[in-house]
């Protein structure tokens, strides 16, 4: 049976699951439904915790807009813009993601702060 807490203001369900001798492990079914997963997961370590979540496959597409925006101004066109927008997108997730990680670990006071340019780069840091 899952057990629902609160950690800050974010409801937590928690359930143990066993592993198995070959250091496999079964995703309850209300998990596996409630977030969405499918044929794959993503799994990662954060801090002392192990984060396994469904894979996504839109990663980046949020900020497609701004993306060619930027690569049109910058005078790409054609084939090149495609390649230089294929490029950046797949670069968009891991900066994200490193954002936030960044951002938990000043939340946490164990890190100093970083401005969007020292994630994501900018002028002068190309």
């Amino acid at each position: 049976m899952p057990i629902t807490m609160v950690k800050g203001s974010v409801p937590m369900e928690m359930k143990k699951v066993s592993i198995s001798a070959k250091r496999q492990i079964t995703i309850p079914q209300k998990f596996f439904s409630m977030l969405g997963f499918d044929t794959e997961a993503e799994c990662m370590v954060r801090g002392n915790e192990l984060v396994i979540r469904p894979v996504k496959t839109n990663a980046g597409g949020e900020f497609a807009e701004q993306v060619l925006a930027d690569l049109i101004s910058q005078g790409y066109s054609g084939t090149e813009l495609l390649d230089r927008f294929k490029k950046a997108q797949k670069e968009v997730r891991p900066a994200v993601e490193a954002m936030m990680m960044e951002a938990e670990r000043v939340a946490a006071s164990e890190s100093e702060y970083a401005s969007y340019g020292d994630v994501f780069g900018g002028e002068g840091n190309e």
